[in-house]
């Protein structure tokens, strides 16, 4: 998950730790009397327009998908510890998807067989709810 070096996102991309904003507070989670008095809920956030891990287009993406500021929150173990490891592996998942290019669709026709299919589908709908309709006077 995060190394020495930093948090490697993928693509070619690492956010150094130092990047990251790490802020401990009380958890509503499990522990009982040792949550009231424990700051072991973590949120790792990460300033995109600031960062120099990312280079101009990375970091339109992530703009374009997340915002200016990408926050992720854990509380979900009792230790500080292993929340801190939750919430950066939480915010590393929310990059490495900002950061993936999807390819763009390319428009396509259905084929002629897809549309007999849709339009056999439609007839024998069309006569379902004309047999569900009561008969017609013949007058």
């Amino acid at each position: 998950m995060d190394s020495q070096d930093g948090l490697r996102v993928g693509h070619g991309v690492t956010i150094p730790l130092a990047e990251v904003e790490l802020r401990t507070s009380r958890s509503s989670g499990p522990g009982g009397q040792h949550a009231n008095v424990t700051d072991s809920r973590v949120e790792a956030s990460f300033d995109v327009v600031d960062s120099q891990a990312l280079n101009e287009a990375q970091r339109e993406r992530v703009l374009a998908a997340l915002g200016p500021r990408v926050t992720a929150v854990a509380q979900d173990a009792r230790s500080q510890l292993r929340n801190r490891e939750l919430a950066l592996e939480r915010l590393r998942v929310k990059l490495e998807q900002a950061l993936r290019v999807r390819r763009p669709r390319r428009a396509t026709r259905p084929t002629a067989a897809a549309r007999e299919r849709r339009l056999s589908a439609k007839r024998v709908e069309g006569q379902r709810k004309q047999a569900r309709r009561p008969p017609q006077d013949e007058d």
